[in-house]
């Protein structure tokens, strides 16, 4: 006589719409119907959501300060057999999100997990950039921290992929003119605003014309932001690298190497990382 394994339940990971409640897929309606728990982010936020989706589930909330928790919560529901779908606040989970605990923890128990694609900000502004999109990197949010912030752009100043960024409405401007003095005002940029809203913008320029609108423009400072910014072409990245080595150089006689790579990197763009290995390169 075999014993029979009880059928664990399904984690399904469901993107929802970023704005228009009519970008919700037919099958993320069905899934969001059928599970017998849905975790989200904020129930408040999502309960419009699953009303339109005609979702009689009870929720949880799942975010970043209690995922170790609720995570073990969860895999007890699909140990017991039921289906459970996760969704963010707006598009696709664990994008810039909550779930990547929860997901490793179904995986871990043994438990299927299958995602239900749909909406993503950064996918949906880089289709409309009008910058290369066959390479690219997604950087999230840039830290708060001005200083934080403006170290994390230089060490993405060489980088030669396009480069995407989301960013809030009380941090745009900021984050823009650290893009400008880091990248350069010529650096050819987009930015999506309220993407798939009533108030959708898309202002594709070189990034001292998009910062410029923006601050000129009160409603450009408004709502959720998706910044693309094009990557550095080879001449730029030699140019800078080249202009950092000549700086450690200088500084090297006065600082110790770690200081003297970060003020070149800060004062060149290069990256720090390089220049400091290249330090290393010398003495071996």
């Amino acid at each position: 006589m075999t014993d029979v394994q009880p059928k664990r339940g399904r984690l399904w990971i469901v993107a929802t719409p970023i704005g228009n409640l009519d970008d919700l897929s037919p099958r993320a309606r069905d899934v969001l119907r059928a599970v017998a728990l849905v975790a989200a982010e904020d129930t408040r936020h999502s309960a419009p959501l699953l009303a339109h989706a005609g979702s009689r589930a009870r929720t949880l909330a799942l975010h970043e300060h209690n995922e170790r928790e609720q995570a073990e919560r969860i895999v007890e529901r699909l140990l017991a057999g039921d289906d459970v779908a996760l969704v963010s606040d707006a598009g696709t989970p664990l994008i810039s999100d909550p779930g990547f605990r929860l997901v490793r923890a179904a995986r871990e128990a043994g438990c299927e997990v299958s995602p239900v694609p749909g909406p993503c900000a950064a996918i949906a502004a880089l289709s409309v950039a009008g910058l290369p999109s066959d390479r690219f990197a997604f950087e999230g949010f840039l830290p708060a921290k001005g200083s934080a912030r403006r170290e994390r752009l230089q060490a993405l100043a060489a980088e030669p992929r396009s480069l995407i960024f989301y960013e809030s409405s009380h941090r745009i401007v900021e984050s823009l003119l650290d893009m400008v003095a880091v990248f350069g005002a010529t650096r050819e940029a987009a930015l999506a605003r309220e993407l798939t809203k009533l108030f959708e913008t898309i202002i594709a320029a070189p990034l001292g014309v998009v910062h410029a609108r923006v601050v000129a423009d009160a409603n450009q400072q408004r709502g959720e932001f998706v910044v693309i910014v094009a990557g550095a072409q080879g001449d730029d990245a030699d140019a800078q690298l080249a202009e950092g080595r000549r700086v450690f150089a200088l500084l090297r006689e006065e600082l110790p190497p770690a200081r003297a790579a970060k003020l070149a990197a800060a004062i060149s763009g290069a990256p720090r990382k390089l220049l400091y290995a290249e330090r290393s390169d010398e003495r071996s």
